[in-house]
């Protein structure tokens, strides 16, 4: 009801300034090209600064609102945009950057391995809705997405509280598409499909671990780590 009046008074930590700013001053520095005022969410400043899914927007030298309380993304949710421009989380599937060469690599590399996207998809079945190959990664290797409206943070948020219904966000896996990681998939794909499978999982288990996710099977994820190092002694 008063955001109109408050707005100007919130403060977030910028991930180029290293300190609390306003909304106004974000704005004020925004790139020309810049469509969104980007944030990303997670328990600490530090721990938000690692994470893969910044990485592209660092590179194209766009600032960041770092939330840490669990108000924040809900704050944000309500206000919906600031100044015209509206907020986008670090996490969303399209960041509205995309380049049109970087696209066509994408979309050529989507259609080349369809199968094994496909395959992925149904071996994580029930815990993810997409996997996809990815532009946002540049040196990670594998990340969560938010598919729909709920983000994770948002999912962990809510699933602390007393309900007895458990939310769950939309998850996507992305695969970094310039990582060796894939070319591991592909030939685990074409000669080893039980191998494919633990690659898939392993991957997935790393992206909840990344996102301060619960792992379902710790001790499955363990053996396949150490049969996984076992395998290349």
């Amino acid at each position: 009801m008063n955001k109109d009046t408050l707005q100007d008074l919130i403060l977030f930590y910028s991930s180029t300034e290293k300190k609390m700013v306003t909304l106004s001053e974000y704005v004020s520095r925004m790139k020309p090209d810049q469509k969104y005022i980007y944030y990303a969410s997670g328990e600490t400043v530090e721990r938000i600064d690692k994470l893969p899914q910044t990485e592209i927007l660092k590179e194209k030298g766009y600032e960041i609102l770092y939330f840490t309380d669990d108000v924040d993304e809900f704050a944000i949710k309500m206000l919906r945009e600031y100044d015209g421009k509206e907020f986008k989380s670090a996490s969303e599937g399209d960041l509205g950057i995309e380049e049109n060469n970087e696209s066509d690599v994408i979309i050529k590399a989507t259609e080349d391995n369809k199968e094994l996207l496909d395959f992925m998809k149904e071996t994580l079945a029930g815990k993810v809705n997409e996997v996809r190959l990815s532009q946002r990664l540049k040196s990670h290797p594998v990340c969560l997405a938010s598919g729909g409206g709920i983000s994770i943070e948002m999912e962990k948020v809510l699933n602390s509280m007393p309900y007895d219904e458990k939310i769950k966000a939309e998850k996507v896996l992305e695969i970094n598409v310039s990582h060796p990681v894939l070319d591991a998939l592909k030939k685990a794909f074409a000669s080893d499909k039980e191998q494919a499978k633990k690659y898939t999982e392993l991957l997935y288990n790393q992206a909840l671990l990344i996102e301060g996710l619960t792992i379902e099977e710790p001790v499955a994820f363990s053996n396949a780590i150490c049969e996984l190092i076992a395998n290349k002694v």
